[in-house]
């Protein structure tokens, strides 16, 4: 059966590295375009060589740790995840700042082959990751034939993931607030206006947080819930129960890959394009894992538990959807609300991303009901792993975003006309949408698999219950409470703080540079990705450390009883805080598309500078702190269980 695994990991990275040929084939367009798409592929990868020799000291140490206090074997799995996390992060970003002129080219030729492009290069980005994932996995439980070993592997894939997120978010969000400030708002020059000093850094922000940033992100939500629900397997089913999440996820990836057939533009509904292949191969999946748990188990009790966490992913993301898409009524509102200024505007959107929070809760608390009803704890890591067993389309979905942000930038910065903008805008409106629905799946899927990894982590220490009248469990709960709020605070603050220089070099550049606003003289681009770059790089570092640090602490001089309230209270905190963040900022941003398209005064007006104001504010919300809580809330579980042989 594991043979079976691999053979569907390996044709999933053929069928990446297929697709990837395929981009190859598209021309990039004129020699302006590539020059533009060539500055971008340099800024991110500087930045990226940059971010991973600082991450090496951190690998080095904690590898060091592991292998002297903890335990040799998983000290090796761990340099193993954090490797196939970073590589994985890296192969998406190198694709995707290949494809991005190539969309743009492709877009003003039709929108339906500015679709395929961009949606292409997702599927080379989500079949690599989850390719690799299930790979590493795989191949580490055969060699070590222990599941409990793996928590290394994903220890090293969730500070990788971090430490990517937070860096990466950062980045983009400080060239972007000051690009819009400056440009949009002072200068009312249009988004990528060549002429803007910090037009490069931003579109380099959108490949190292939405692409490198979110491919790390999702493949350690996706190795995460495959180890917590091996391990809890072993315990229940023996090997069967360690084997059957691998199984699970091979039959999601061929759904996924099948899913990608079904992905093609009827007139200009882009959305029921990209659902009808997330829709197909959840439809598909549904027959597998029947099957599969009918014919392996000799049950189809698993099947619901499945089944559950698959309805609850998909639920998820049309709740997403509707209070993020500018087609929806929350949308609408928010633009509606601009007319009276940028206060009413972010007012709006703080009560939108707010209520938004309900159906994602009710959705995860009705898996895990269900879940646990016909499987038992075991039951609710399963369906983690059914939440994100097509992972290889809806990360594609989510990539394709940030490749058709860029292609609307060069679009602008090219000059390449009014119809090819439009184009490329339409798809990188929905481009927001869908990267805010795959930031919901990787929500929703938090916290499913850190209830799994909680459950583990009670196992591990022994723990038959938690008492809450006991003085120090309650603090345990408060400190894990108060994580997100002390974790988001130090991510936008290092935003605002990264901006805030971005701003004023933005400014100093067309008040000194003669003939720059006329369009005569050349800004200083690489300045402002410098700018970013060592923002990103100073600033990531305390939130990843705290994340590490904090559970370690609580452990050692509070307990194990501590600790498990400190992953409660961080969990359900967490969770809430990552849902409201990345709606409300996703809200925001296609307000002012919105706006953009004509509506309310259209651009250059009061109300249009309005939801720009408000579309800075939702930036860090959404791309730097809302997406990175979820790997918060399940790296202090995976912490708290692999220090646990130090706190006993």
């Amino acid at each position: 059966m594991l043979k079976f695994v691999i053979i569907i990991s390996v044709l999933a990275l053929f069928y990446s590295f297929i697709s990837a040929l395929k981009i190859k084939k598209y021309s990039e367009g004129t020699e302006k375009m590539k020059e533009i798409s060539s500055a971008i592929r340099e800024g991110a990868l500087t930045f990226l060589n940059r971010e991973y020799k600082v991450l090496v000291i951190f690998i080095v140490v904690v590898f060091l740790i592991l292998f002297f206090f903890i335990e040799k074997n998983m000290s090796y799995t761990f340099i193993i995840g954090a490797i196939l996390s970073g590589v994985a992060g890296n192969i998406g970003m190198r694709i995707a700042t290949s494809a991005n002129a190539r969309t743009a080219n492709a877009a003003n030729k039709s929108l339906n082959k500015g679709l395929k492009v961009a949606f292409l290069t997702g599927t080379v980005v989500s079949l690599c990751v989850v390719g690799l994932g299930l790979l590493g996995v795989t191949v580490l439980y055969l060699i070590f034939n222990e599941p409990n070993i793996l928590y290394g592997f994903g220890f090293g894939a969730s500070s990788i993931a971090l430490f990517a997120r937070v860096g990466g978010g950062i980045y983009t969000k400080a060239a972007d607030v000051g690009a819009d400030l400056v440009g949009k708002v002072e200068k009312g020059i249009p988004e990528d206006d060549p002429r803007n000093p910090a037009v490069i850094a931003d579109n380099v922000g959108d490949n190292v947080g939405d692409v490198a940033g979110m491919s790390a992100d999702l493949f350690e939500s996706y190795v995460d819930s495959i180890i917590a629900a091996m391990v809890l397997g072993t315990i229940v089913f023996a090997a069967k129960g360690a084997i059957l999440p691998l199984l699970l996820a091979g039959f999601g990836i061929l759904a996924s890959m099948i899913g990608t057939f079904f992905v093609k533009v009827k007139g200009k509904n882009l959305h029921g394009a990209l659902n009808k292949g997330v829709f197909s191969a959840s439809f598909f999946m549904i027959i597998f894992s029947f099957l599969l748990i009918k014919c392996y188990m000799g049950s189809s009790d698993l099947f619901f538990a499945v089944l559950s966490g698959l309805f609850s992913g998909i639920v998820i993301g049309l709740s997403t959807q509707y209070y993020t898409s500018p087609d929806n009524k929350p949308v609408i509102s928010i633009a509606k609300e601009a007319q009276t200024g940028g206060a009413t505007n972010i007012i709006r959107g703080l009560g939108v991303g707010m209520i938004s929070t309900v159906v994602p809760v009710l959705s995860v608390s009705a898996a895990i009901i269900l879940a646990h009803h016909f499987g038992g704890l075991y039951g609710i890591a399963i369906a983690a792993v059914g939440m994100l067993s097509t992972l290889g389309i809806t990360l594609a979905t989510d990539t394709y975003g940030p490749v058709a942000d860029n292609a609307a930038g060069i679009a602008e910065m090219a000059g390449m006309g009014k119809k090819a903008r439009e184009r490329a805008e339409a798809l990188d409106a929905v481009g927001n949408t869908t990267a805010a629905i795959g930031k919901g799946f990787a929500i929703g899927s938090a916290a499913l698999t850190a209830l799994a990894l909680f459950v583990s982590f009670t196992e591990v220490a022994g723990l038959e219950s938690i008492d809450l009248s006991k003085p120090l469990v309650i603090v345990g709960l408060f400190l894990g409470s108060v994580m997100p709020f002390v974790y988001s605070a130090l991510t936008m603050n290092a935003v605002g703080k990264a901006a805030f220089h971005m701003i004023k070099e933005v400014r100093r550049q067309f008040k000194t540079i003669k003939g720059l606003m006329a369009g005569k003289a050349k800004p200083d681009y690489k300045k402002c990705v410098d700018i970013s770059t060592s923002a990103a790089l100073r600033e990531m570092i305390l939130p990843g450390l705290l994340a590490v640090i904090v559970p370690v602490f609580v452990g050692i001089f509070l307990g194990v009883e501590a600790l498990g309230g400190l992953l409660a209270g961080v969990t359900a905190t967490g969770f809430l805080m990552a849902v409201f963040m990345a709606n409300a900022g996703g809200a925001w941003d296609n307000a002012k598309k919105y706006v953009e398209e004509g509506h309310f005064g259209g651009k250059g007006s009061e109300v249009h500078k309005a939801t720009v104001i408000g579309d800075t504010v939702g930036d860090p919300f959404k791309d730097t702190s809302g997406p990175s809580l979820n790997i918060l809330i399940k790296l202090m579980s995976i912490v708290a269980v692999v220090f646990v042989p130090l706190f006993l």
